[in-house]
């Protein structure tokens, strides 16, 4: 079973991007489940969503406090939030931003992990230049699908179209390509 932790702020689509996954997940015939944890957030506020991916039916129900994936939408909430919570001794962690976790001074996490399961990806980027607007969920889910192996690329992609079809269908297709393609490169290069 893959648990994922998903970390973001109100309004960067963290709850959505949950829901995204669990359709990826249902569409290749996995057992899927998503949930949000918040309160009253107001958008900017800290906000967490889980998703569960099983070969099985997933009957546990609760918050997920030791993560397979932990996905952060916002690096800001590395100065705040212990997002590597619980994180599993083989885990993975993929960070929304243009720059390095070694530059983000997340060294002794690249380390104490498998090579290539802490990466970085500018999905806020490939969004703003394909959608128009900072929602990285679709960039996210492509960088685990690349990461993991856990989704594939073209199911991400009906998870989006199936929701909001024409324009933005295509667009967060485009997003998921872009950061996909990137997170196979990046591999490639270690």
């Amino acid at each position: 079973m893959y648990q994922i932790r998903i970390h973001g702020r109100g309004g960067q689509g963290v709850v959505t991007a949950a829901e995204m996954l669990s359709v990826a997940a249902f569409t290749e015939g996995h057992w899927a489940q998503a949930f949000p944890s918040f309160g009253s957030e107001r958008t900017g506020a800290p906000v967490v969503a889980f998703a569960r991916i099983d070969d099985k039916e997933i009957r546990l129900r609760e918050p997920i406090q030791e993560p397979d994936v932990v996905l952060v939408q916002d690096k800001t909430l590395l100065e705040s939030v212990d997002v590597f919570s619980g994180i599993r001794p083989d885990g993975y962690v993929l960070i929304n931003s243009s720059v390095s976790p070694e530059q983000m001074g997340l060294g002794e996490l690249v380390a104490k992990l498998p090579p290539g399961h802490v990466m970085s990806v500018p999905g806020t980027k490939f969004a703003i230049d394909f959608i128009g607007r900072p929602l990285p969920g679709a960039a996210m889910l492509a960088g685990f699908a690349a990461m993991t192996g856990g989704l594939k690329l073209e199911n991400v992609q009906a998870a989006y179209s199936a929701r909001y079809g024409g324009k933005i269908a295509q667009a967060n297709a485009a997003v998921a390509q872009a950061a996909y393609d990137y997170i196979i490169q990046a591999k490639a290069a270690r």
